[in-house]
């Protein structure tokens, strides 16, 4: 990206239960950042997150929608479903915590780190939820030195 006047806009549909295309997102945006020449730790960073949040979006939301924005300076990602919702996010960000179903965690996910990892791997992490609405999250990653 050659000056802070550049942007680019991607879009993500995320099906739900349906965890043979989950990760297709993730590995998209991280083989572009690579591509565009982003760092890699913010190419790690921005691929770990919206792994989490893609993952979610299959397994408890019934799918959703992915938006990023790239800049020079930074990765933001919204990630936005119809789903039940989430009614106590404090829970849900607990390390651990998990509403899984048995047959995701048979298939190795559903470990309760999803939200957590969402905000450990970003530099702003913003989520709303609103029972029988759906949830909505707003993450960054800032763009370090290469």
């Amino acid at each position: 990206m050659a000056d802070a006047q550049d942007k680019i806009l991607l879009e993500y549909q995320v099906p739900g239960d349906d965890f043979t295309r989950a990760g297709e997102a993730s590995a998209d945006l991280k083989a572009r950042l690579k591509t565009l020449g982003f760092p890699a730790a913010s190419v790690r960073k921005a691929a770990i997150s919206l792994y989490e949040g893609e993952i979610n979006l299959a397994i408890h939301a019934g799918g959703g929608k992915i938006r990023v924005e790239l800049t020079p300076a930074r990765i933001e990602m919204w990630l936005d479903d119809e789903g039940p919702g989430i009614p106590d996010i404090a829970l849900a960000m607990s390390e651990g915590y998990s509403t899984a179903p048995d047959e995701v965690r048979s298939l190795g996910f559903g470990a309760g780190m999803g939200l957590p990892n969402m905000k450990k791997y970003t530099d702003e992490f913003e989520i709303a939820s609103e029972v029988g609405r759906g949830t909505h999250i707003r993450m960054a990653v800032d763009i370090g030195p290469a």
